[in-house]
């Protein structure tokens, strides 16, 4: 089957369009055949190497954390989803490989696709809507009447943080730049600050959550913004030691993300709030709590620009520009 292959770790490098084995399937796997792929700011890191101690992928590598399309074939002991079914997923880490005709995905982390969206609107879901669910419900436990802040509110991320949060019943505040104000407005951002004219630490106050998003040293003013007993939330690092108890990496690199979170998590302390650093995973039962929201009009999906699939380096440049407005989707079919 075709798809576009990393050949060797590099910034910039790359990917190569070619032939590579169907998916090996397991008892448990579904065989997807791939209409649409979102492309995420992850799959720029892992292609330029950043991740090779957290996630020892082995070049060559298909890329793609976003999936969206047809069962065509299940697994010995698949219980939930059938021949035809249309499905959408993040697969597990390991297991990856989005930028390409077929994938194999485990059936824990399948979902049956929100009926309301097109293939290249449910292929841009999976990876932020996870991570925004796992920030927002999971850890943070949003509750009606709290404060959230939602960093880079455009973005893939965070157009769909804002829309959850205000279904949660918070009071939400972003920031993005002013051509973007009247698109986080209308996903429910009560407050957009301009990132470019404007400090946030001069303008919030009182916060029980934030979504941070952006570099450490904008970590450290965002606690800053907390109320006691409020959290901090980093999809973009430093990881924390209890990541790397969860993922069970080896005591020296846990001993190195010790060292290089303590500045933060010191600083949380000290300022009476909590401090966590979430790297998503795949889980279907959630998607399947997301596609919900979806199908009733609570949360919709926004979606930049889809690209064909011989225009795959194209789509990795433009998200790694950083400039999206929400997703970017690959049309493989």
């Amino acid at each position: 089957m075709k798809a576009f292959i990393l050949d060797r770790y590099g910034k910039s490098s790359a990917l190569r369009l070619g032939e590579v084995a169907e998916p090996v399937m397991g008892d448990t796997d579904v065989l997807v055949q791939i209409h649409a792929a979102g492309v995420n700011t992850l799959d720029v890191k892992i292609r330029d190497g950043e991740f090779k101690a957290i996630l020892p992928y082995k070049p060559p590598l298909v890329l793609g954390h976003d999936i969206a399309g047809t069962v065509v074939r299940i697994g010995a002991k698949v219980q939930r989803f059938g021949i035809g079914d249309a499905v959408y997923a993040r697969p597990r880490n390991m297991r990856i490989g989005a930028y390409a005709e077929q994938i194999a995905v485990d059936e824990a982390d399948l979902a049956i696709m929100p009926s309301s969206l097109s293939m290249e609107e449910a292929a841009s879901i999976p990876l932020v809507g996870l991570t925004a669910w796992q920030a927002l419900v999971e850890i943070g436990k949003v509750r009606k009447g709290q404060k959230v802040f939602i960093q880079a509110g455009s973005g893939g991320v965070g157009t769909f943080a804002i829309q959850l949060a205000k279904h949660l019943g918070a009071w939400v505040a972003t920031t993005a730049s002013a051509a973007n104000a009247d698109l986080v407005k209308g996903l429910g951002a009560d407050i957009v600050i301009d990132y470019k004219t404007q400090d946030f630490t001069k303008i919030l106050s009182g916060y029980d959550l934030v979504l941070n998003s952006q570099d450490t040293e904008t970590l450290g003013k965002s606690i800053g913004i907390l109320k006691p007993g409020g959290i901090a939330i980093s999809i973009s690092g430093p990881p924390d030691p209890a990541f790397a108890r969860e993922y069970g990496l080896n005591p020296f690199l846990g001993l190195v993300l010790r060292l290089i979170s303590a500045g933060i998590r010191r600083k949380a302390r000290q300022a009476g709030v909590r401090y966590a650093f979430l790297f998503m995973r795949a889980d279907g039962a959630q998607l399947a709590q997301i596609s919900a929201l979806l199908d009733a009009g609570i949360i919709r999906p926004v979606v930049d620009r889809v690209f064909p699939f011989a225009q795959t380096n194209d789509a990795i440049d433009y998200v790694e520009k950083g400039r999206a407005k929400g997703k970017v989707v690959i049309n493989i079919r």
